[in-house]
């Protein structure tokens, strides 16, 4: 859920900021939580390797994500998009959307406005540190009880890519 408390100023710099291992696949490298912008949003830098997949599923938040680096192939409202270095798509709140990173990485800014899923990563990622950055572990069904536990998100379906 959302914090009721007042925004804070909030200044990080590239690679600055705390960094998860999300279970999903991948590093997050927080830009600004829940607490720091009052609720407003939330903002996490995402590093992944290619064949890293979501399954079909929603958010309760608008989700914006800026490609930096790499590409993706997007599957919205059912239709597959291929998004590339500096391109943007965006999620409104409640529609089905899922990406495979297609590239040898990808790195992308992930903005959800209004906050209120920060409790999700959370639940679905442990600190990153060296040596489980390298073992890679994906684990779905901790996404799924955290998803389950703390909303976010909502699984709708397996990832719709076919077999690449």
């Amino acid at each position: 859920m959302a914090s009721s408390t007042a925004a804070v100023p909030v200044v990080r710099q590239d690679g600055e900021g705390e960094r998860l291992w999300f279970y999903g696949g991948g590093v997050h490298v927080w830009k600004a939580t829940e607490r720091e912008t009052g609720g407003s949003f939330i903002l996490f830098e995402a590093v992944m390797s290619r064949g890293k997949v979501t399954p079909l599923h929603t958010h309760p938040c608008d989700e914006t994500m800026i490609v930096l680096e790499g590409e993706l192939l997007v599957h919205l409202h059912g239709v597959d998009h291929v998004v590339g270095r500096q391109g943007v798509l965006m999620a409104p709140r409640g529609m089905p959307h899922a990406f495979m990173v297609t590239s040898e990485t990808a790195r992308m800014l992930v903005l959800e406005t209004p906050g209120g899923s920060e409790a999700f990563y959370r639940g679905a990622s442990v600190t990153a540190t060296e040596e489980i950055v390298a073992a890679a572990p994906v684990d779905m069904a901790r996404v799924q009880r955290s998803a389950e536990k703390n909303g976010g998100i909502e699984i709708v379906g397996p990832p719709p890519f076919a077999a690449k």
